[in-house]
Parts: C-alpha cells; structure tokens; sequence
C-alpha cells in the first residue's frame, strides 16, 4: 500500500471515530419537568455543568403544567420525568412501562392545607369547603391530615379546582380552605389570606418525588441515567453548601426573586446518595419507597384510581443510585 493509501484509509478511520463519537454525543434523553422545588434543582445541574460532566447526555425539558408532564411521560413523549410517587403508581397500576431511577426530596413543608384566619383547629373545619385538584398529591395530604385528626373526608365539602384557582378561592374568601404547594402557600400568607392547619413536614416521607423513565429508555440508556444520578448527587451538595446562589440560578425559572425562593428550598428535602439508598430499598424508614407505595396505593384506592398495589419490585430500579453513588 503507498504512502498517499494510507494516509488516506487513516483519515477514513478518523472521520469515521468521530462521526460515532457524534452520534454518542448526540444522543439525548428528555427529561420534564415543572415548577417544584426539587426539580427546579435541575437548573442548577446545568448551570454549574454537573450533566456534561458526569455524561448525562441529557436535555431539559419544562412544562407549565404539571399535571401534562405527567401525561407526556405515560404517552411517550418524554423519556423521562419528575413527578410525584402519587402520579406514578396509577400509571404503573394499568401496565404504563415506567421504572423509578431517583429520588429528588421528599416535601417537607411545601405542601400545605391552608385555612383562613378564623380556623384554628381541624373542629373548626367542620362543614367547611376545601378547595383542591381532586385525586392529587393535595387531596392527598387534606384527607392524611383529617384522618390524623380523627375526621373523615365526608366532613368537610372539597371542591375540585387547580391549584392556583385553590389559592384564589382562598385568598377571595370564596373558601375556607385550600390544599396547595408552594409558591401558592406563600402568596396567600403574603396577602394575610391564610395560614396552614397542616403540611407535609407534619408526615415524612408521605410525597415523595422522583425521576420516572420509560422502561425502553433506561435500558437503552442506562450509563445516561447513572450520570443523571451523579450530576443530581452534585447538586444536592452544591445547594446545601450554597443555599443563596442556588436560589439565585433557580429563582428567575419561576418568576420569583431568589429571597422568596429560598424559603420554598427550606421546605424540600432534598436527598442525596446516601438517602436515596434508604428510599430505593425495603426497609422500616418512612422514607422507603416500599412502604409509601402501600400507604400511597390505599388512597389511591380509596378515590378508585387504582384495584391493588403494584409491587415496588417490579417498578423501583436501585441499580442507577446503587452505582452513581460508587
């Protein structure tokens, strides 16, 4: 072979390495998500480059409403999403192919009922209208807290709304009460319209969130997801060393300024490796995703959404936290 051949069949080699590397490079994953505290933390993850660093060839994807992200999940038009357990277990119930990778936090004061300023114990809530998006985490968290209380749902009137219509009720007096999450719990305590008779820091480990993907997706992507994992480990300790600048990089995706969104990081706990082992596997810890998914699942039954409780070893993948966390 001449020289000329085989500077030629080298470079043929070359472009043909690159054009792979390309094609790895290019692949990505989808992943939505919305205005929650733990997910916003996304944004931090990529403005400090954690996804590029540890190989998440990922791409962000936000949605307005939570509830769509959700919905793009179940039909495949995402790969992968941030959503609650609540919002993951009735899909899983009816065969959705959907495997838990990661847990983000745990609410620890986000959600909240709130109650107008002349109710001061859950007595007097009696006969009073809850507004509420019906079947959801709030709802969820509403009925918790009466059952605390020795009260039953049929107690009280809810009134099925969205969640900022909740907050507008409230704020309008048009209710006496309304299950939201931040930052609506804070705009109705900034107009003096309510304050929380319960929240979630009152019941660990009840919402928990997460990141869900495709089953398809995970398998095609496994080593994607293990630097997704890595890249949510940095972040976690990036914001719990600087509380303030992560604000500041988190506050503008939600129109807030970053002193009013540090308050809503005060109520996410956010979970790190060493807790994201604790909620991955069977254990006697509330945070446990084998034992929300029962209390979850009774629930979920109750307001007929589901007939049985998915068994947390069929959805629930240890593996991506187990080796990220190596």
């Amino acid at each position: 072979m001449s020289a000329l051949k085989k500077i030629l069949v080298a470079a043929v080699f070359v472009m043909c390495g690159q054009l792979g590397l390309m094609a790895k490079a290019s692949a990505r994953i989808t992943l939505g998500l919305s205005d929650w505290p733990g997910w916003v933390a996304w944004y931090v993850a990529q403005h400090n480059g954690y996804l590029k660093k540890y190989g998440a060839h990922v791409r962000l994807v936000w949605f307005p409403s939570y509830m769509t992200s959700v919905e793009a999940l179940s039909a495949g038009r995402i790969d992968a999403n941030c959503q609650a357990l609540i919002d993951t277990i009735a899909p899983i119930a009816k065969e959705v192919p959907l495997k838990v990778v990661l847990v983000t936090d745990n609410s620890a004061g986000n959600d909240a009922l709130m109650v107008n300023d002349h109710i001061r114990s859950f007595a007097a809530l009696k006969g009073k209208s809850i507004a509420v998006e019906m079947n959801s985490i709030e709802e969820y968290l509403d009925v918790t807290a009466l059952h605390e209380h020795h009260m039953r749902a049929s107690e009280v009137h809810f009134v099925n709304m969205s969640t900022g219509n909740s907050a507008a009720a409230l704020i309008t007096g048009r209710v006496s009460a309304a299950g939201v999450w931040n930052p609506w719990i804070q705009r109705i305590e900034a107009r003096k319209a309510g304050h929380p008779l319960f929240t979630s820091a009152q019941a660990p480990g009840l919402i928990p969130d997460l990141v869900v993907a495709r089953a398809s997706v995970l398998a095609a992507h496994r080593k994607d997801f293990v630097g997704l994992a890595k890249a949510w480990f940095a972040t976690v300790r990036f914001i719990k060393a600087h509380p303030r600048k992560a604000a500041a990089i988190m506050a503008p995706h939600v129109d807030l300024t970053p002193a009013v969104y540090a308050a809503s990081l005060s109520g996410t706990r956010l979970f790190g490796a060493r807790l994201n082992k604790i909620a991955m596997n069977p254990g006697r810890s509330r945070v446990s995703l084998y034992n929300s998914t029962i209390e979850t699942s009774r629930f979920l039954a109750e307001v007929k959404m589901v007939n049985a409780t998915p068994n947390p070893r069929a959805f629930v993948d240890a593996g991506i936290v187990s080796q990220a966390a190596r």
